[in-house]
């Protein structure tokens, strides 16, 4: 038997795993999804994504993890070793791709929440961010020099994340969510308080939560709502597959699923009410309508939330070093869960030091962020978070359900579910997880390389489009293949938790 870290309790885990699904995306993405796809009749097709894809997966993953007892490389090669390969390229694709530019983007908050304190960016907060900070290059095909403020945020951020994930799991990063998840709950909770009590607010919300049930009739509406809910999960990384390993024999995966699930949702709605109030109270202040003031992703944080920012009556730094920092904590949390799946499967397969292993895992990642830290970063960062959330998630999401569901078997997956958790599932968690699921993601993978074929991702190249997006995508393939092919301890691929002799299943 090959001993694992252990988490010291319940808390520290489901803190953990919360703060892995909540990120940047949950503060800039949500709501505005919300916003274009029906205001609070949105809320319709979310909550039947989460029912019919969220949850199943959330305790698919759960459930592996804690049966196999090992990281998501372990557990498909304990179902068998020509699986084994999905194992590896769940991690591997999302820490030498998503982590490389997810942890720019965080060093942006760290600058910005500086910024914030003298409000550096000025009246012209696009012109400040596009040129004066990232010195955006011409075009996708020139990269530029490294920015050297950029740089250094980077660096911040990738000795923090080494600091965390260096020591074991119980004193580092269960240690690190016990502080960092309920700060970020603090810090959300008094941008949302005081957004709202900013004039024009009222009418911010009206936009965000006005229900429009014509547009919940339209296909895309649908394909939106189990996008969000999928990749707001974080399923498909690999992650939560780790971290179920660590749990102890008896534990209620049913119950922390739900918990994991519901409270990423809530806070990705409740933080939509910090981003619409300050937007009304800046459309109020410009003499505009909403839709002339809202935009998703980067622009969001970086362009339109500043503006607000200098616009408010006081402590508009104090207000804006809070939001930043919020970015900061949603942003590690999730960073250091990536450096944890793929560093879990590494010890896993190869016995190598927790320590080392760490401190290569995050060094390679500096070294291949320094890409985005460049001129032209932000036009890589872009496709390459198209390509990979948009395709390389939802297929791993996929194969997990046909490989689990189909060749280990929903029924045998559910029995150890139920023989540990108090909380139980049916029979329709494997139709979900064999057929509903299943079917569709394959919906959204179709229906996404549709709009593909017909116009190229916002009109960019597609050379480039091949280079940085398919091509980032099959290297990582090809590495996490190549990886698969060493072969294991026996006894590692022997070895799961068997709760099953404990209680009779009948």
């Amino acid at each position: 038997m090959v001993e694992r870290d252990k988490w010291g309790s319940q808390l520290g885990f489901l803190l953990a795993a919360i703060g892995s699904a909540i990120g940047l995306g949950n503060i800039w993405r949500f709501s505005y999804i919300a916003y274009e796809n029906g205001g609070g009749a949105f809320l319709v097709p979310y909550f039947v994504a989460l029912i019919t894809a969220g949850l199943p997966l959330m305790i698919l993953e759960y459930g592996l993890g804690h049966k196999k007892h090992g990281s998501s490389a372990l557990s498909f090669a304990k179902i068998g070793r020509k699986h084994e390969w999905l194992g590896w390229w769940m991690p591997v694709f999302v820490m030498f791709g998503i982590m490389f530019y997810y942890s720019v983007i965080i060093g942006w908050c760290v600058n910005y929440a500086i910024y914030s304190v003298n409000l550096k960016w000025g009246a012209n907060t696009e012109s400040f961010f596009m040129q004066q900070y990232l010195g955006l290059s011409e075009g996708v095909g020139v990269l530029g020099s490294i920015r050297p403020n950029i740089l250094a945020a980077t660096a911040f951020i990738w000795v923090t994340m080494w600091l965390i994930c260096y020591r074991q799991i119980a004193h580092g990063i269960e240690r690190a969510c016990k502080v960092f998840m309920p700060l970020l709950f603090i810090l959300t909770l008094i941008l949302i308080i005081w957004g709202c009590t900013l004039e024009g607010a009222a009418e911010g919300l009206r936009w965000y939560l006005k229900p429009d049930w014509s547009k919940i009739a339209n296909w895309k509406v649908w394909v939106a709502a189990y996008g969000q809910i999928f990749f707001t999960l974080s399923l498909g990384f690999g992650i939560m597959i780790t971290y179920a390993s660590y749990l102890p024999r008896r534990s209620d995966l049913v119950k922390n699923a739900v918990i994991t699930s519901i409270t990423n949702c809530l806070y990705s709605f409740l933080a939509g009410f910090a981003v619409f109030s300050v937007l009304g109270y800046m459309a109020q202040q410009k003499g505009v309508a909403i839709d002339q003031v809202v935009k998703s992703g980067p622009a969001l944080a970086f362009v339109v939330y500043p503006e607000a920012i200098s616009r408010l009556p006081f402590l508009n730094n104090l207000f804006g070093f809070i939001f930043f920092v919020t970015l900061v904590i949603a942003g590690l949390s999730s960073g250091i869960s990536i450096i944890e799946a793929m560093s879990s499967s590494l010890i896993d397969k190869f016995n190598i030091n927790r320590g080392k292993t760490v401190s290569a895992l995050c060094l390679s990642g500096f070294l291949g962020s320094l890409l985005f830290t460049t001129q032209g970063g932000l036009y890589l960062l872009d496709i390459l978070d198209h390509f990979l959330n948009q395709y390389g998630l939802v297929l791993a999401g996929l194969l997990e359900c046909i490989i689990v569901g189909w060749i280990l078997k929903a029924r045998v997956l559910r029995r150890h579910i139920n023989a540990v958790s108090k909380w139980r599932i049916n029979k329709l968690w494997d139709f979900s997880v064999k057929l509903l699921t299943p079917v569709i993601l394959s919906v959204i993978i179709g229906l996404s390389l549709w709009k593909e074929f017909v116009e190229p991702y916002e009109g960019y190249d597609m050379k480039y489009i091949l280079l940085v997006g398919v091509g980032w995508i099959m290297f990582t393939l090809v590495l996490a293949v190549i990886v698969s092919v060493y072969p294991w301890e026996p006894e590692k691929l022997g070895y799961e938790h068997k709760p099953e002799e404990d209680r009779l299943i009948v």
